[in-house]
């Protein structure tokens, strides 16, 4: 191995992130007194204790004992809070937080590594692009930002979706026997996945225009999710980039494929319109009982029997994220991210705020899995559409199966942030000078 030296400013980082924390303890210790510190310590725990089991309740519940559980929640570090000030600590849990929070910030910067971006291509702007819209999508995005003419004066082609039984990929399949040469939607991530498999299929060019709801893939690929107009862009001033799909079943996906209690929220009639209310509604049963039939996950030289919930990946998501919510910091890795819960009782609930701990979380990283069940067909949540699937159904990725051109100028990707390795730490500040 070849010892590559540390960027002196890194190495007094990950110093200044232990000396940080040392100044933390001893005022605490020396401000407050040890029996102070440990009393401290003690109703923290206790407060935490209580707002976590408060928000199992929560989650768990409905109606008068819901809401009840939603102000203890709220009232318990409240009161912590309050006691501090009594006590006239509260100055010490300020200036120990400011403190902690420093160390974290420069032990994260300390850790921090180039981040590998997707290599980006310049190719011939377009010349007959055509774009799918969706009025409905995001609140009325598209008439919102008026894309539709926007679009149209740079010289695309535009089908507005009306109704909702429009196949979205014949209609693009069309456009490309037309002549189109570049594929592109403004709307949600279901139809953005459809018409991302006709592009990879007939081999041109895909545009995403963040005019969804939560514009996922928009996310990830580094666009601006608050102007979708600025997505345009990409057809004056655009680069390509090479990124992966994945496939359940036949389905394509750009995002992922969700099974078990992520799938049930999907499949709820009432979800496309109230998303927060309808996963708040189905939660009590989906985490307190049985719902649907047994699954089994085999990924890789993992199996696992009995999760209650599932989530396929193209491409991992951040170790943070548990619902598929956040961010993927690369989407041209060539692997599924598979994610795993498994929630027995309050406990691993409330575990999973700090990670999960072992059989309550598991992660993979697989190029196929195969999710079985007990039941022939099964719900399947692909990129937000509630579908039914035989089981078993295998999910596989295609490396480098989209071109999407995007503006060559936009908000970009961050580096994801590194997790906070003491051991890391440690050789960084006080070891040899190398990696």
């Amino acid at each position: 191995m070849v010892d590559v030296p540390v960027p002196a400013g890194r190495r007094w980082l990950a110093r200044l992130a232990f000396l940080t924390a040392a100044v933390a303890i001893v005022l605490l210790l020396a401000a407050a007194g040890v029996r102070a510190s440990v009393a401290l310590l003690l109703v923290s725990a206790l407060g935490m204790a209580i707002m976590l089991a408060a928000a199992w309740s929560f989650l768990t519940h409905r109606g008068v004992v819901r809401w009840a559980s939603a102000l203890v929640a709220v009232a318990a570090p409240v009161t912590v809070a309050i006691w501090y000030a009594r006590e006239s600590l509260i100055w010490i849990v300020v200036v120990f937080a400011v403190l902690w929070a420093g160390m974290v910030a420069a032990g994260r910067a300390a850790l921090l590594r180039h981040h590998d971006m997707a290599a980006e291509y310049d190719t011939p702007r377009p010349s007959r692009p055509f774009l799918i819209m969706n009025p409905r999508s995001g609140g009325g995005k598209v008439v919102r930002f008026d894309l539709e003419q926007r679009a149209r004066k740079l010289g695309a082609e535009v089908f507005l979706v009306q109704g909702t039984d429009v196949d979205v990929a014949a209609v693009a399949r069309q456009a490309v026997r037309d002549g189109a040469d570049l594929l592109g939607v403004a709307g949600g991530d279901g139809t953005q996945a459809l018409v991302a498999g006709v592009a990879a299929e007939c081999g041109v060019p895909f545009l995403v225009i963040s005019a969804g709801t939560r514009n996922h893939f928009a996310l990830d690929l580094g666009l601006d999710r608050v102007d979708p107009s600025t997505c345009l862009d990409a057809l004056t001033d655009g680069v390509e980039l090479k990124v992966d799909l994945g496939r359940a079943g036949d389905r394509i996906f750009v995002n992922n494929a969700s099974f078990g209690a992520y799938a049930t929220i999907v499949q709820s009639p009432e979800y496309r319109d109230d998303k927060t209310g309808t996963t708040l509604d189905l939660l009590p049963d989906l985490l307190t009982g049985h719902q649907g039939p047994t699954l089994s996950v085999q990924a890789g030289s993992l199996s696992l029997i009995g999760p209650q919930a599932v989530l396929v990946s193209n491409n991992p998501y951040g170790l943070d994220d548990v619902a598929g919510l956040g961010r993927r910091y690369r989407l041209d890795g060539g692997i599924l991210g598979v994610l795993a819960v498994h929630v027995r009782g309050a406990a691993d609930a409330a575990s999973l705020v700090f990670g999960g701990r072992p059989g309550t979380l598991t992660r993979a990283e697989v190029r196929t899995v195969d999710i079985d069940s007990t039941a022939g067909r099964l719900p399947v949540g692909v990129d937000g559409e509630a579908l039914i699937m035989p089981t078993p159904v295998r999910c596989t990725i295609s490396p480098g199966a989209l071109r999407v051109r995007v503006p060559r100028h936009r908000p970009g990707v961050p580096a994801p942030p590194p997790e906070l390795d003491w051991a890391r730490l440690r050789k960084l500040a006080f070891g040899l000078n190398r990696r």
